[in-house]
């Protein structure tokens, strides 16, 4: 059943215009199915905090399934839609973004980290590696600015910010998920790096919080 939600919402807002011929209905659908995932992934964070376990986890699967990993990948395609037309531009820089921030909070971490982050779910980030991370996410947004015209510096500032907390915020979930399955890694698809969740998890969960920032962006331009 998730394989099959996931296929449907793919489906649905990757081919809408190019099936129907026409856009009409799509923003509103787009706009209630980011209000959900947002809210949904609202609630894990307040799970994540307050509770051992995550109840969706164990109750609700088909709800988490659809609001927390199915729509993170429609909302990889309409990041890279922003323009109405296709370009992977903010896409990429948004994963490279992910990449500084993952890269850098390891090295910073590793060598100068003291303070647990979140020790009972990942006990090797560190409050010190997380602002690394975000300090050389933010100067890796000046340098991606420069060389795209897409956004100004101050929007890529923001999206630097957006992703190196929600991404970070989407790592310790997807962590806490594999404790409560006990896993290591979420699948074995990738030798050495586990499964392509512990590649995306970051990404995924900060997608629909880049898709609202630049609706907003949008609206107010």
């Amino acid at each position: 059943m998730p394989y099959f939600i996931f296929i449907v919402l793919y489906g649905v807002f990757g081919y809408w215009q190019s099936v129907l011929n026409t856009d009409t209905g799509l923003d509103e659908a787009t706009q209630i199915l980011m209000v959900l995932t947002i809210f949904v992934e609202l609630f894990l964070i307040k799970d994540l905090f307050s509770e051992k376990t995550i109840p969706l986890f164990a109750s609700k699967r088909f709800i988490l399934t659809t609001f927390y990993l199915s729509s993170a990948f429609v909302f990889l395609i309409l990041i890279a839609n922003y323009h109405e037309n296709y370009n992977a531009n903010i896409l990429l820089g948004s994963f490279i973004l992910v990449w500084v921030n993952d890269s850098f909070a390891y090295l910073v971490g590793k060598n100068f980290g003291k303070q647990k982050l979140f020790e009972k779910i990942s006990p090797k980030k560190t409050v010190e590696g997380f602002l690394g991370g975000l300090f050389f996410s933010c100067v890796a947004s000046y340098f991606i600015a420069t060389f795209t015209e897409l956004l100004n510096f101050t929007s890529w500032l923001i999206l630097s910010i957006i992703i190196s907390v929600f991404g970070t915020l989407g790592d310790l979930i997807e962590s806490k998920f594999k404790r409560q399955a006990k896993v290591k890694d979420s699948g074995v698809i990738m030798p050495g790096h586990g499964g392509l969740l512990d590649r995306l998890d970051s990404i995924i969960f900060a997608a629909p919080f880049i898709y609202l920032f630049l609706r907003i962006l949008q609206y107010v331009s």
